[in-house]
C-alpha cells in the first residue's frame, strides 16, 4: 500500500512517500502563500494525480495512495486521513530517532515543544503560535534587516560574538537591530544574538513542560539545518540537542507513519 504524508507548512510544504513501509521519495517546495497549489506541487513530484475542477480546486486524489495531511493547510485537499501536526510530529520524532522522549519544532510560524511517552504518543506539549518570537519567520526578518539571507546563517556568524538583545516581538527586535547597526556593532555579532534571543525563548517554552533534566532532545524544523543554533539551544536548554538530515520532515513522516498503521489495520480486519 502507498501512503502519503503530507505537510502543509506556513513557510514549506512537504511530502513524503510510503510503499509498505518503505520511504520512496521526499519532497519540499515553498508554501508561497498558496497552501493549495504547494501541496497539489508535492503530490505531483510523489507521483501522485490530483484532480482538479475548473475553479481550480481539488476535487480528488489519486486513488491508489492513502493520503495523510497535517498542518495549517491540511484541509484544503480531499484527504483520506486528516491529523493535527502535534500528534504528527510525535509520531515523526518517534519514526526518526526511536525512544525520542523531547521533541522541539521551530517553523516558520510556530514553535512547539512535545514530550513523548514511551509509545511515542504525545504525553504533554506547548505551542507558540500567536507570536513570531521563537521562529523561524523571526530570523529570516532580522536576517534580512542586516542584509543577509537565512541560507548562509552558519557562515554569517561563523566568526561572531553575541550582542544581547532586548526585544523578542519582531516589530521591536527590528528597530533594536536597526539601532545596532547605526551604533558600529558587528552585523555578525548581531546575527548571533539573535539566535542566542530565540534559543532563550524555547528554553522558557520547553522548561515549562518540566522534562527530564539533561535529557537529549531531538529538533525538527526548518531551523534545525543551522549547525550552529543547534549549539546554541543546546547550550540554552542545558541538553544534548539531536538533529538529523530528514528532520524538516518530521510532520510529513509522522503522517505517512500514521496512514499506515490505519492502512494495516484495515487490512488486519479485511482478512479476518
Amino acid at each position: 500500500m502507498k501512503v502519503i504524508g503530507l505537510d502543509s507548512g506556513s513557510t514549506t510544504t512537504k511530502g513524503v512517500l510510503f510503499n509498505d513501509r518503505q520511504l520512496v521519495k521526499k519532497h519540499l517546495v515553498p508554501t508561497a502563500g498558496d497552501p493549495q497549489k504547494a501541496m497539489v506541487q508535492v503530490l505531483a513530484a510523489l507521483d501522485c494525480a490530483a484532480q482538479l475542477t475548473d475553479d481550480a480546486k481539488v476535487s480528488s486524489v489519486d486513488e491508489d495512495i492513502f493520503l495523510v495531511t497535517t498542518g495549517y493547510g491540511r484541509k484544503l485537499l480531499p484527504a483520506d486521513l486528516i491529523v493535527t501536526e502535534i500528534t504528527c510530529h510525535g509520531k515523526g520524532a518517534e519514526y526518526l530517532r526511536p525512544g525520542t522522549g523531547q521533541v522541539i519544532d521551530i517553523g516558520g510560524q510556530d514553535s512547539k515543544t512535545i514530550l513523548l511517552n514511551a509509545q511515542g504518543g504525545v504525553s504533554e506539549f506547548s505551542m507558540n503560535d500567536r507570536c513570531a518570537a521563537g521562529t523561524g519567520r523571526f530570523v529570516e526578518v532580522m536576517m534580512r534587516t542586516l542584509g543577509e539571507d537565512i541560507e548562509v546563517l552558519d557562515e554569517f556568524v561563523a566568526d561572531a560574538s553575541p550582542v544581547t538583545i532586548n526585544s523578542m516581538c519582531t516589530v521591536f527586535a527590528e528597530s533594536e537591530v536597526i539601532s545596532l547597526i547605526a551604533k558600529g556593532q558587528r552585523r555578525e555579532d548581531i546575527a548571533l544574538g539573535v539566535l542566542h534571543a530565540i534559543a532563550k525563548r524555547i528554553n522558557s517554552q520547553y522548561s515549562k513542560l518540566r522534562p527530564p533534566k539533561g535529557a537529549p532532545i531531538l529538533f525538527t524544523g526548518g531551523l534545525s539545518a543551522s549547525r550552529t543554533f543547534t549549539e546554541v539551544l543546546a547550550q540554552h536548554v542545558a541538553a544534548p540537542v539531536i538533529t538529523d538530515p530528514l528532520s524538516q520532515y518530521a510532520g510529513a513522516l509522522g503522517a505517512a507513519q500514521i496512514g499506515l498503521k490505519k492502512c494495516e489495520k484495515q487490512r488486519v480486519t479485511i482478512l479476518s
